[in-house]
């Protein structure tokens, strides 16, 4: 039986003093103008909150508001929606007891989705309760997963391709099995996309077939008991590609552009063989999503500030380092997009080109032909550039380069692979290059992570271990009566307790007594300076003010600070 409203939305709003005639006639008029539900209009022009909307759609209606972050859905019935239904009608299937099911809706007295939904579901009695839009969405990618369908693509490879010898590696696989494979792949990309993993790693093993995503930071497992299907799913990747599928015995690189419903994703794929066949591991990058702006970034604002100053120095060397995975190449894009100027000359030299930037000349490194960083810097400097972005200092020569070309004129935005800002400077000294050069040329050094960002769903005060309170007694004594936060876990984050990343900086810019140091090689002196200068925050000291603000739990700093535990012990 369907639900209605007694008067239209709008009326009752008014009726109830929870809008005014004056703000009805407005949203009204803007309804009209946009097409948008008149709901969503009153709530997108300040006049009700989604909440106070919801609460009184479910007084009116006579049905519960649900938090669908702690209401346990039954996963087995999920299917008597189809995911296509369910994202168009904003609705979901929680649960079934006997012939009854219960549905959460965004919007219940839409009359033309709940009537669908009946239809749809006519075999049983439907009882509708109504949930947050942004909740229903954040379900639709979590529950209406690939996983089965990646098993079922599998499972139908294996009985199209199979013999003793398992599959054949060649090119005489029929039609119907190319058309299968290419589903199965799809499903991966999809699924990846849909719960936002940065990586896939596909992993051949005597009896199964693993398939890992990176999300957040952390690998997610599924097995697949088709472990001969890995075979035809590495050759197609490989022609995808362009890499050569006769070379089973050496490790290749390559990529590859695909799309994914509406997001183009670049994919930079490594192949490498292991004892089962060949391992896969697949970057994606996601060309829909645009360049983060510095101010997207997560850097804090005072700091960003300081960064931007030294963007605009005419010469100079700007180093960003951290770990692999610590956002570096998002840090730099960002800074070349702020830079890209008509009345600017920007050259990159990248292993690999991850996003492809307009009026910026992007080469990128091929070693097998000699294309390598130091010789393509060497004919950077004849293109008269204004600034230069150098992948990565790998080597000397490199190094020397960039320093040099940062003292001619021009700007070198470039990165390393060092723990913090600190032994960036000291790093380039150990790859030989001269103190004196160091410090006429770096002058700044910016350093960075990534940290869990704690579920907004199911946030709670932490009861902390007694290391980690011995740990804030040590190292932060004035916080070790602070309240933290970490996640409970729900089917909103998956029960990891954490959705997200977010940055955590360090920014050292030099100062002369700093810069004398360098030259006379006194590597303790620049340290015990550039700890005490101006400006300047370890990392340890910016994760802990994430977790003081809720953002992060004490896992997560404790994990930053490993090794800052083991100095203080």
């Amino acid at each position: 039986m369907s639900l209605r409203l007694r008067k239209r939305l709008g009326d009752l709003l008014v009726d109830a003093n929870i809008i005014t005639q004056n703000d009805l006639d407005l949203a009204l008029e803007k309804h009209q103008q946009t097409g948008r539900k008149l709901g969503d209009t009153l709530i997108n022009m300040g006049f009700l909150t989604e909440t106070k909307m919801l609460q009184f759609l479910a007084q009116q209606l006579g049905i519960a508001l649900v938090d669908l972050t702690k209401v346990d859905i039954d996963r087995d019935n999920i299917s008597l929606l189809s995911e296509v239904n369910a994202r168009r009608l904003r609705a979901l299937v929680l649960g079934r007891q006997g012939d009854t099911v219960r549905v959460v809706m965004s919007d219940p007295a839409d009359l033309t989705s709940q009537e669908a939904v009946f239809d749809l579901l006519h075999d049983y009695r439907v009882e509708l309760v109504i949930a947050p839009e942004r909740q229903l969405l954040a379900a639709f990618d979590r529950y209406y997963r690939r996983t089965k369908e990646i098993a079922s693509f599998a499972e139908q490879l294996k009985a199209e391709h199979q013999s003793d010898q398992g599959f054949s590696y060649g090119m005489e696989d029929t039609d119907k099995e190319k058309v299968t494979v290419v589903k199965l792949i799809n499903s991966l990309f999809e699924d990846a996309i849909q719960v936002g993993a940065s990586d896939i790693h596909i992993e051949p093993d005597a009896d199964v077939l693993r398939i890992r995503q990176r999300i957040d930071g952390v690998l997610h497992e599924t097995l697949l008991k088709e472990s001969s299907v890995s075979a035809a799913l590495v050759l197609r990747l490989k022609l995808m590609s362009g890499l050569d599928i006769s070379e089973k015995r050496l490790p290749q690189d390559g990529r590859f552009n695909i799309k994914v419903r509406d997001h183009s994703v670049d994919v930079r794929i490594s192949t490498m063989p292991i004892q089962h066949g060949e391992s896969v591991v697949m970057r994606l990058l996601d060309q829909s999503a645009g360049i983060l702006s510095l101010d997207e970034i997560g850097m804090p604002a005072d700091l960003v500030e300081r960064f931007r100053r030294q963007l605009k120095r005419p010469h100079g060397m700007l180093l960003v380092t951290g770990p692999t995975g610590s956002g570096k190449t998002t840090t730099l894009y960002g800074a070349l997009n702020e830079l890209n100027k008509p009345g600017k000359k920007l050259i990159t030299a990248e292993d690999p080109v991850e996003y492809r930037l307009p009026r910026v000349n992007q080469v990128q490194v091929n070693n097998r032909i000699g294309l390598t960083f130091s010789s393509i810097l060497r004919t950077f400097l004849r293109q008269d550039p204004d600034v230069i972005l150098i992948g990565e200092m790998r080597d000397q020569e490199t190094v020397e380069i960039g320093l040099r070309a940062a003292l001619t004129g021009h700007l070198v935005l470039s990165t390393l692979h060092t723990n913090d800002a600190i032994d960036s400077a000291l790093r380039m000294i150990d790859m030989e290059a001269p103190g004196y050069l160091v410090a006429s040329s770096v002058r700044a050094v910016l350093a960075q992570r990534l940290v869990r960002r704690i579920c907004p769903d199911c946030i709670e005060d932490d009861v902390l271990e007694e290391s980690q309170l011995t740990w804030i007694e040590t190292r932060f004594p004035a916080h070790e009566k602070q309240i933290f936060k970490h996640g409970r876990g729900c089917h909103s984050c998956n029960f990891s307790g954490y959705k997200g990343r977010i940055g955590v900086f360090e920014l050292l810019e030099m100062r002369q007594n700093m810069m004398d140091a360098l030259r006379e090689n006194n590597a303790v002196l620049f340290t015990q300076l550039a700890r005490k200068s101006e400006g300047y925050k370890p990392l340890i000291e910016s994760a802990m003010e994430l977790a003081l603000s809720g953002k992060t739990s004490i896992d997560e700093v404790l994990i930053l600070g490993e090794g800052d535990i083991l100095d203080d012990l």
